[in-house]
């Protein structure tokens, strides 16, 4: 079979993506609404941006404030999911967030906090959608490049995403038999209203990110540049590619220590 342009559509097809009121969420969102498909968003926040966002490219959207770690809150909304769109093609496991505090500083609430938003949540969506999801359907769970190397500062959050990382490996394997294919998405230097505030916490300077992405090799992106990348992996593009991680971070993984001297380089470690 010869690809061609309709191997990237999603028209048809039904996606859940999980914090999706505003940055990466937002943009996978509406993103995979204007490649056709249908969205169910959930998140705490108000989502009615998102909404009107998915519903101006002209595809239907379902939204509600939801608690990702309430495995019984989450069964529910994937049932209301299927009742009000149908049975799911995509899920995006997006939600997730964290503090920046030394590990002996972390108390037993914060961490339990760490665990439930960064891992249980997909746990739980994995749980409610896999029943739900079709024959040859998508799961892109969203980890960081802290999956891949040490995070001071951040310790159980970039574990519990190197969790779902390993956790999705064995997903892909698990679910094989259905073609359900599973991936990682590894974001880096991607600035959203969220990392305002763990950038002043971490001494970063600027909420654009700018104090960091000098460093990286492409330096900052956008939200967009996650989008495109699940509609690959949510498309019949990548019907091949399962159990990896596509690493969206401007080079940021592949330079690990070294870092450009100036605006154009030369590197130096």
């Amino acid at each position: 079979m010869t690809l061609d342009r309709s191997a990237a559509s999603l028209d048809g097809r039904v996606a859940i993506v999980t914090g999706a009121a505003q940055g990466i969420g937002a943009g996978i969102a509406t993103t995979l609404a204007a490649f056709g498909a249908d969205v169910a968003i959930c998140d705490r926040r108000d989502q009615s941006a998102t909404v009107a966002g998915v519903e101006a490219r002209g595809r239907r959207a379902f939204a509600a404030m939801l608690d990702v770690r309430d495995g019984s809150a989450v069964a529910a909304f994937v049932a209301d999911v299927v009742d009000q769109l149908g049975p799911v093609h995509t899920l995006v496991n997006n939600a997730g967030g964290g503090f920046w505090s030394e590990f002996m500083d972390v108390r037993d609430k914060g961490q339990h906090a760490l665990v439930d938003e960064n891992f249980t949540s997909v746990t739980n969506f994995v749980r409610a959608c896999v029943p739900v999801i079709v024959d040859g359907g998508s799961i892109v769970n969203v980890t960081s490049i802290e999956a891949f190397r040490a995070a001071p500062g951040f310790g159980v959050y970039a574990a519990m995403k190197a969790a779902v990382e390993n956790l999705s490996r064995t997903l892909a394997l698990e679910l094989a038999g259905r073609r359900i294919r599973v991936n990682c998405l590894a974001p880096d230097a991607i600035p959203t209203p969220g990392d305002a505030g763990l950038a002043a916490a971490t001494g970063v300077e600027g909420s654009d990110g700018e104090g960091y992405g000098w460093k990286v090799p492409f330096g900052t992106g956008t939200p967009d540049d996650c989008a495109g990348a699940v509609v690959f992996l949510a498309s019949a593009l990548s019907r091949f590619v399962t159990g990896t991680t596509i690493h969206v971070d401007g080079g940021s993984h592949a330079a690990s220590g070294w870092r450009r001297r100036g605006d154009e380089g030369p590197y130096e470690p």
